[in-house]
């Protein structure tokens, strides 16, 4: 029968072995990335406690969010406390090697270049991880597509768009709530759509959405079989908690309660159900018609409200940390084209990647998940370049 492995038991021994040594985890990591995984780790605990809290239980949309927040950071959190333990056994084995038994500064010795190199794997995970973590703490977002340039066919191809995303979110089990719909009876386009899509990841992906979306292909109108370019625009904002944005509803907004606009039946044209919000101190309006219920829509006109007040708070606390206006992801910019579509070529280019995707893929089938992974990985490079 083998021997038990020893447990190396010293504490913060200087080595007298050949230079084997591995930083301890405050000084694998950058003090600043220390810092925000202690955060992080005290977030984690925090969480952890308020979902065995009944009275959280019994909410089941906090407790929902709670628990996207807590799984978002699940991974980094783990790493970070396995760096913790290896670290502390590297110690121990520094203390064996400068001990006086040597058979277990002989072990030791063995052991310690795996461990160092599990240790800083472990730290390049951690940061690869870390610099994520945000974006998937985000469990709700409200997209917003409107056709563009290209008349009757940029309502087709904003309703095409705004399927493919459903279709997507349907796939990924995240949950889909329109709010909003503006559509083109005549050919069967859309002219804006609003919809708010929750779920696991759902921001860290679909933030990548954001911008203008060209599409080149034969329309459903045209009787010649020639290819026309037509756009439309999508904007990704993150739907924030109560806590995280702060409205004076009795003061900062005003309300008026009119009849809905357009087809719909009598209902609908001569009840009083739509909600308008004017926000005075950014000047933002909100308005929204959807459902016959006043109720239903002065809630959907708050929640995207408050998504767009948060999105405007957002972009200045960036403003103001960078010292100018850095371009990053879901920022719900308008004027750039980030991609391509070509049906003809069954391609399509994503101006931010050297590589093309099949449009079948993408588009017949709602596949956005390689295309995803790939702006991932590349964004995920830039943050970490930027540490």
């Amino acid at each position: 029968m083998e021997p038990s492995r020893p447990r190396f038991v010293g504490r913060g021994v200087t080595d007298r072995a050949i230079g084997l040594r591995v930083p301890e985890a405050p000084d694998i990591l950058p003090d600043p990335v220390r810092e925000k995984l202690d955060q992080i780790d005290a977030q984690h605990r925090d969480l952890s406690a308020q979902l065995e809290d009944p009275s959280v239980i019994s909410d089941h949309r906090r407790a929902s969010a709670l628990a996207i927040k807590r799984a978002a950071i699940d991974p980094v959190v783990n790493e970070y406390r396995s760096l913790k333990e290896l670290s502390g056994e590297a110690r121990e084995m520094r203390s064996a090697i400068s001990g006086d038994d040597e058979e277990l500064a002989e072990m030791a010795r063995a052991e310690l270049p795996g461990i160092e190199r599990a240790a800083r794997e472990t730290a390049e995970r951690i940061k690869s991880q870390l610099v994520m973590s945000e974006d998937r703490s985000v469990g709700s977002v409200i997209l917003e597509v409107r056709a563009g340039t290209g008349g009757d066919e940029a309502g087709l191809w904003a309703r095409d768009l705004l399927g493919v995303y459903t279709r997507y979110a349907s796939r990924r089990g995240w949950k889909t709530d329109e709010m909003d719909l503006d559509a083109d009876a005549s050919v069967g386009g859309i002219r804006r759509a609003v919809v708010n899509i929750a779920g696991e990841g759902v921001w860290q992906e679909l933030a990548f959405e954001a911008g203008v979306h060209s599409v080149k292909r034969v329309p459903a109108t045209e009787t010649q079989g020639r290819i026309h370019t037509s756009t439309c625009t999508v904007a990704v904002l993150p739907e924030p908690e109560d806590v995280e944005v702060s409205i004076d509803w009795a003061n900062d907004v005003d309300e008026h309660v009119t009849t809905a606009q357009g087809p719909g039946g009598q209902n609908v044209n001569k009840v009083a159900t739509a909600v308008h919000l004017l926000h005075k101190p950014t000047g933002i309006e909100v308005r929204m018609q959807e459902t016959k219920s006043q109720a239903q829509n002065r809630d959907k006109a708050r929640r995207l409200l408050s998504a767009r007040v948060y999105e405007i708070e957002r972009q200045k606390a960036e403003a103001e940390r960078a010292g100018q206006r850095q371009a990053q992801i879901g920022t719900g910019q308008r004027s750039e084209k980030i991609r391509v579509y070509r049906y003809q070529d069954n391609i399509v280019a994503d101006q931010r990647l050297d590589q093309k995707f099949s449009k079948a893929k993408v588009i017949d089938e709602a596949d956005l998940g390689p295309m995803f992974e790939a702006l991932i990985e590349q964004e995920t490079a830039r943050r970490l370049a930027a540490l």
